[in-house]
């Protein structure tokens, strides 16, 4: 069993979770990494390669292909050919080189809102327009609203950004939610970027679909966007493989990466996501174990604490999307309840889009100690209030 409980201190380390804050009594628990090390073996073999003390270009040779392979072979039963796989600095570079190559200015891309805020950057800054089938809350959880996209659909809308599992409402879509959606858009002439970053961290009762297995059809329509960021807490390292069946997609993305200049991956990257992959399971096995632990405690802790903030239960990613509407407090005074009074720092709700407003996304990847010291924060300034 790994420690996950141990405190490590990460001001000063260039952390922009940590450091990007300079109130230090502020407690952050926002941006989407863990305060916990990497596996042992990453952090092993990122050293040795150190060692070496020749950073020069870096070239994928076939171990990595071969890592990310067997990953997803082992956890999904998807067998990926070596030519599907592209890397990029990240997802969100990806999505920016896809906006650009698979639609034109003007044209339409679906997001479903409340949903991660860089999307809506990826398509607005390249001159494209936001088509937002805004999901729908009944209370307990999140669904898509298929009638209502049908509805919105023109002749302008190429593509669609699918976020599974879902941040921040912590959805892991069904396969039937998924196939549903699959079938409106194969209709409809509309290409799937699939990002798939939060799938390995997938709870108890649930699992994972790849959208692009569900389905033949899907394959020729659709890319996945996967990582072992999110999964091994790597970020830092920026890495993420972009996975293309169809050939003329592919043909599209390589051009759009010759435009931008993206040509090698990061030296360090390469070491960390073949250990991770190859030798990183049983950790991540561990952390689910803990993160599931540390969502019973948020969950007893809320309902028996602070019932007047409601959760919605996520069912993949380790973070909670919390709903203070409750409250009756615009977002601003909200935010400023939360971080002025609680000295709390969580990400504010509004800026995930329509159906944000009201709520504040938890990051709970974190020692169980200071979960609870921020939930003890929570508690006190909401319960005085």
């Amino acid at each position: 069993m790994y420690n996950f409980d141990e405190l490590i201190e990460r001001r000063n380390t260039d952390s922009l979770k940590w450091d990007k804050i300079k109130d230090e009594d502020m407690l952050p628990m926002w941006v989407a990494d863990m305060d916990f090390k990497a596996p042992p073996a990453v952090v092993e073999a990122l050293i040795e390669r150190a060692s070496h003390g020749i950073y020069g270009y870096a070239e994928l040779q076939d171990s990595y292909y071969q890592a990310v392979i067997d990953w997803l072979e082992r956890r999904y039963n998807w067998q990926v050919k070596q030519e599907w796989i592209f890397t990029s600095p990240g997802v969100v570079p990806a999505l920016h080189i896809l906006v650009r190559a698979l639609t034109k200015p003007g044209d339409k891309v679906i997001i479903q809102s409340p949903v991660y805020y860089p999307f809506f950057e990826v398509v607005e800054n390249n001159g494209r327009h936001v088509l937002n089938n805004t999901l729908v809350y009944d209370g307990k959880r999140y669904r898509m609203d298929y009638q209502e996209l049908e509805k919105q659909l023109d002749s302008r809308v190429k593509l669609m950004i699918l976020c599974n599992p879902h941040n921040p409402v912590g959805r892991v879509w069904a396969a039937e939610e998924l196939r549903r959606l699959g079938k409106i858009c194969v209709e409809n002439g509309i290409v799937v970027i699939a990002d798939e970053i939060h799938s390995d961290l997938v709870f108890a009762g649930h699992e994972h679909q790849v959208f692009t297995t569900l389905a033949t059809e899907f394959k020729e329509n659709s890319i996945v966007c996967n990582a072992a960021s999110k999964t091994f807490n790597l970020a830092g390292v920026q890495t993420s493989n972009i996975i293309i069946p169809n050939p003329k997609l592919r043909t599209a993305f390589q051009h759009g990466l010759d435009q931008t200049g993206i040509e090698r991956p990061n030296v360090f990257a390469i070491t960390a996501l073949k250990a991770a992959y190859n030798h990183g399971e049983q950790w991540l096995e561990d952390l689910l174990l803990y993160l599931q632990e540390n969502l019973k405690f948020l969950l007893s802790y809320i309902q028996k604490n602070i019932p007047q903030v409601e959760i919605i239960e996520p069912e993949g990613t380790y973070l909670v999307w919390l709903d203070f509407r409750n409250l009756g407090l615009e977002d601003r005074e909200l935010d400023s309840l939360l971080r002025n009074e609680a000295k709390l720092f969580l990400n504010p709700g509004h800026i995930f889009g329509a159906g944000g407003s009201g709520f504040q996304r938890l990051n709970i990847a974190c020692p169980r100690s200071r979960l609870k010291e921020g939930l003890a924060r929570l508690a006190e300034v909401i319960n005085r209030y």
